[in-house]
């Protein structure tokens, strides 16, 4: 009888076998950048620990760390995200800060904690300070461009910024009662009102 093994003829099966597994894993990676999210803005960086995000995503410590290695590799991952701010040159000029205030309101009710965790950590911690700066760089100031003069740019983006990190913390993260106590349309019309004499210089 011989005892050669018959040849391999493809790779497919392992890689199959591989995306299934990932596959699989989403939902837990998902559940577990929720609660990081969450514990991160309620408690701050230094409160949060891999063994508190594994106890509210009611999973092994181990799988925190099989699948982001480490605290700061974890905090790395929460703070990846896309605001999802909208294209506002289709938006009539006059709609400019209400529609910007009514997006962020609508998407950190739905989506959560991640920018509110950022704004909270990066007080203290430097690499959330560099994500901080990075995410408006890169996705607050091309949309302010679209709608606003070059030399102004800048200057508006550092007043928007005012505006939208202020409502995040002190709705999302301090939970001050007069401002968690607000309706959304209020916000909307009078933070808006702030954001469009920024952008129209009304």
């Amino acid at each position: 009888m011989s005892s050669k093994r018959r040849p391999t003829t493809s790779a497919q099966p392992a890689r199959g076998v591989t995306a299934a597994k990932e596959l699989r894993s989403q939902p837990t990676r998902d559940r577990i950048l929720a609660q990081a999210r969450r514990l991160f803005a309620e408690e701050g960086y230094e409160r949060t620990t891999i063994r508190t995000v594994a106890a509210a995503a009611d999973i092994n410590p181990s799988l925190v760390l099989r699948y982001y290695g480490s605290k700061e590799g974890l905090f790395a991952a929460a703070a990846d995200f896309d605001l999802e701010i909208p294209n506002l040159q289709g938006v009539p000029r006059a709609e400019l800060g209400r529609t910007l205030v009514r997006h962020l309101l609508a998407r950190w009710e739905a989506h959560g904690h991640d920018l509110p965790a950022l704004v909270r950590v990066a007080v203290t911690h430097e690499s959330a300070r560099a994500r901080m700066l990075q995410l408006l760089a890169e996705q607050v100031a091309p949309v302010i461009a679209q709608v606003c003069e070059p030399e102004r740019v800048a200057t508006v983006v550092g007043l928007t910024s005012i505006q939208m990190l202020g409502l995040a913390f002190t709705r999302f993260v301090v939970r001050l009662p007069p401002v968690v106590a607000l309706p959304e349309e209020v916000l909307i019309e009078h933070i808006g009102a702030a954001i469009q004499a920024y952008l129209t210089q009304a």
